[in-house]
Formats: structure tokens, sequence, C-alpha cells
């Protein structure tokens, strides 16, 4: 019988659907994860117990207080993006790549996560160069994947084996970035000076994606910036400036969000770019900035009583935001309800604030393409805690 062109015209799109359900049992067996302390779940926990490190802030409680209760490590007071990610996968939460390294007895089959609090996407070199000493870790994306390829023979033992873990595997690559601008700012650096740094941290991220690919990597989320000009760190450092302007309708920095909107389009263009160059590869734009700005602009209606602009947890101010006074400290102050509040330490958001931002990611509309294209909503319903695979590192 013979085909009918019709049909012909339709087989594209039929095996772009029949490749997105054949990543086992929720579209993916593994996610790998890059980036910074929104995706860290404890490798800068796990790298500051070596002798004379003096141990980060978020070690202590109140972090992890409301999911965990206890600190993991995670910058929040609960889960993250990628933990919220890995349940409504129905994975394990995802192991920090330190915890792998010293515990041989850690399930190595469904991802790793190379995220370090801290880390930028440009080398420590880059900004020592430019006076900027990262006090956190060197961990760059560089380093992260190094990492990577220094863990991959462990789940594969040759190339055409590591391929096809790869292709079956969701790659997680960042958010990375932010820390590039943010460790400068930090130290006074003007924020239109850091505009010649945003090429090349788009241009880092993309050759990281681009040996991935190479490796075998097929399936990418790749994040854009948050908006800074909302963050109670940065409202602190420019409070009473007359330099700066206010977005009436947030109380957001409009310079700094510009900035942030800056990044995230050199990015879109670059992974385009990838796209055209790799028409089989999957890159997903992950638009955490206005996923994040529907809160922003509508605290209450996603449940932030409190606000969107004022930590939870932090050293009083305004903003309750002191970079002398971080959460955790001893005179520091904590709020008894973190799931009204959009803001968990000035620097970081709360678990309530992320599940909004995966839901509008994953559940939604706020990447590019849809998400669900590849991977139908039916496996992406968010588990109760009590069904969940829950490990705390």
């Amino acid at each position: 019988m013979a085909i009918s062109s019709s049909f012909v015209s339709m087989l594209p799109f039929l095996m772009l659907l029949l490749t997105g359900t054949l990543h086992a049992n929720g579209c993916y067996t593994s996610i790998i994860s890059f980036g910074d302390s929104l995706a860290d779940t404890g490798n800068l926990k796990q790298l500051s117990t070596k002798p004379n490190s003096q141990p980060p802030h978020f070690m202590f409680p109140p972090y992890g207080e409301t999911f965990f209760h206890k600190p993991t490590g995670r910058c929040s007071d609960g889960r993250l993006i990628i933990d919220f990610l890995a349940e409504s996968l129905g994975m394990p939460l995802i192991p920090p790549s330190e915890v792998i390294r010293r515990n041989s007895a850690i399930g190595k089959g469904q991802g790793v996560n190379f995220a370090v609090a801290g880390a930028t996407a440009l080398d420590s070199s880059f900004h020592e160069a430019q006076g900027v000493v990262n006090q956190c870790t060197n961990a760059s994306l560089g380093v992260q994947l190094e990492w990577f390829k220094n863990w991959l023979p462990s789940v594969c033992s040759n190339g055409p084996d590591c391929k096809n873990y790869l292709r079956n595997s969701l790659i997680l690559m960042g958010e990375i970035g932010g820390n590039d601008y943010n460790h400068p700012v930090m130290v006074g650096k003007p924020i239109d000076e850091l505009r010649s740094y945003v090429p090349l941290v788009i241009d880092t991220i993309v050759f990281a994606i681009n040996e991935l690919i190479e490796l075998g990597a097929e399936t990418f989320v790749v994040p854009g910036n948050l908006p800074i000009g909302c963050s109670a760190a940065y409202l602190t450092i420019y409070y009473g400036s007359d330099k700066v302007e206010y977005d009436n309708t947030t109380g957001c920095l409009i310079m700094l969000n510009k900035f942030a909107e800056y990044h995230n389009e050199l990015l879109q263009t670059a992974l385009n770019q990838i796209r055209e160059v790799h028409p089989d590869v999957n890159i997903f734009y992950a638009d955490y900035y206005n996923a994040a700005m529907q809160f922003f602009r509508s605290p209450n209606k996603y449940g932030f009583t409190n606000g969107a602009l004022k930590a939870c947890c932090g050293g009083g101010g305004p903003y309750n935001y002191n970079a002398l006074v971080g959460c955790a400290d001893p005179s520091s102050t904590s709020c008894a309800q973190p799931e009204t509040y959009a803001n968990w330490d000035g620097l970081h958001l709360t678990e309530a604030a992320y599940q909004v931002i995966f839901k509008s990611l994953f559940q939604g509309a706020y990447t590019t393409p849809h998400f669900n294209s590849l991977c139908p909503t039916s496996h992406l319903q968010a588990r109760d805690a009590s069904s969940s695979l829950v490990q705390s590192f």
C-alpha cells in the first residue's frame, strides 16, 4: 500500500515524539547538574569540611528547616528547583558529586550534581586579574566539567556506553553566571563595568554545552539569570542611593534587572545558534527571570503575604539583609513562616519561591520550547513528600 505524502511529512514530528517517550520511566534515566548555589545540594558543604576551613553559614540552622529539618548544604530553608525536578521525574534527590566521590555506596545510576555554591562560569584566574577573589570556591564551570569527565567512567564502560547514558540524561546547565556579576558588585564594582563580562560568560556556558554534546548529551535545560534587581542584597547595597531608579510596580532596581535581561538575551541568541548547528539536540531555555517576576509583581497571589523583597532570615535593615550578619548568625533573625516570604536570606529564595519557579518552568510555559513537548505532563506531577524517595546529603 502506498504511503501518503502527508504521512511522510509528519515522520520527523512523530520521531521527535517517540524520542521524548524513550527516556525510560519519567522521561529520563538521570539528571546531571552544573551550577552555583541555586542548584548546589551539598558540594560546598562537603568541600568546607577540610582542615582549617571555615564552615559556611548555610551549614547551620535555620537552613533546611522547612523540608529536611536540618541543614543539608542547600542555600534555602528547603528544596531547590533541582529537587522538585527530580521528585517529579520519580527519581531520588540528586546527590552532590562530593558525596559520591567520598561514598561509593551512594547509587550512581540516576545522576549527579556538580553545582557548588559561589561558583562562577569564568575561571577564578579571570576574576582575580580584575581584583576580585572568590572567597567561597574555585569550582568554576570549567572545573565542574573536569569533575564530570573524571566521574563519567564510573557509570559507563566505553564510548558507545557513555553516549547512550548521556543520551538518556537530562543536563541541567546552571543557573551559572550570576556570581560572575554578584562577586564584583559585592566588592564595589559598578554594574556598568561588568557588561563586558557577559559575552565571556555566555561563551563559557556555550563551550561547556558543546563539550557535553560531543560526549553524547542530547537534552539540556539552560536557565537564564534571575531578576537580580529584586534581590534583598542588591536592594540593601543601593539603599538610599540617588543613582538608581525603582520599578513602581515591584520595588525592584530597574538598572540591575535590565542587566539580567541583557545576559538572558545574549544567552538565548547563543542557544539558538547551538540549535542550528545541532538540530538533533534538545535545548530548553529556562526563563528563571520571568517565572520569578510573577511573584515579584503579585506576591499575595502566590502566598507571599510578607512580600517578595524582604528576607525571611537575615541581619536586619529595611530588607532584613546585612552583609556582615548573615542568616544563621547568632544575632540574625528568622521568620516563623518562610512560606509567606519569597526571599530566604537576601541572596537566595525560599523553598516556596523555588516551587513556583519549578512549576512555571516544567509544568507551565516558561521554557522555550515548552519542556512538556518532550516530556509528557503526566510524568511531571509533583509527588507528595511522603511518597518521594528522599535523601539529604
